[in-house]
């Protein structure tokens, strides 16, 4: 049978040459914590996830730090029983990584992400942004519904994948959420 080129990058993607990502990890910590990059490194997967080579899409990548999700302990003006911290942070890297990439270009809106490697002290994201600004986007009917007010900063209100996922909203069962509400578990009127 034959596949696609899309398949073949996916495949190669699967089992990454290691040498050959170790060392652009290398150069990409030596490099800007956010940088703009002229393409995507994983063509197959930014495609899935909507990006077009046309005016309008930048991509971005990111490094994130990994590690230092728990909170650090106050040491003043609490008493000793709230003193303790045991909560960790709920959010992904991947949506910490989307947030600062929002933060940064805040007249485009994140699109989506994925991962592109990790080492001991990093995670390594590209994101997908969108100009809504572009006639090119606002006249490609699969995509202009970014354009719209209601959503603007999409990323900070978690309605990208990664944001979804970290707020529980994309498990099956509605038992199993990372934030349950009020209504988690119940079935409503049939």
């Amino acid at each position: 049978m034959v596949q696609g080129f899309y398949k073949y990058i996916q495949k190669a993607w699967k089992k990454p040459d290691a040498k050959t990502l170790r060392d652009r990890m290398t150069v990409w910590r030596g490099e800007e914590t956010i940088l703009k990059v002229e393409k995507p490194l994983r063509l197959d997967k930014a495609r899935a996830l909507g990006y077009k080579d046309k005016k309008g899409f930048v991509i971005v990548r990111i490094r994130v730090k990994r590690g230092g999700h728990t909170r650090t302990r106050p040491n003043k003006g609490r008493r000793s029983k709230r003193l303790h911290t045991n909560k960790n942070l709920k959010m992904s890297y991947q949506w910490i990584a989307e947030q600062r990439a929002g933060k940064k270009f805040s007249n485009l809106e994140v699109l989506n992400s994925y991962n592109v490697g990790k080492d001991g002290i990093y995670y390594f994201f590209e994101v997908i942004l969108v100009d809504p600004e572009k006639p090119e986007i606002q006249n490609d009917s699969t995509l202009n519904w970014i354009c719209k007010p209601e959503n603007r900063g999409r990323v900070f209100k978690g309605m990208t994948s990664a944001g979804k996922k970290s707020r529980g909203l994309t498990s099956k069962s509605p038992t199993n959420k990372n934030r349950p509400s009020v209504n988690a578990g119940k079935h409503r009127g049939k």
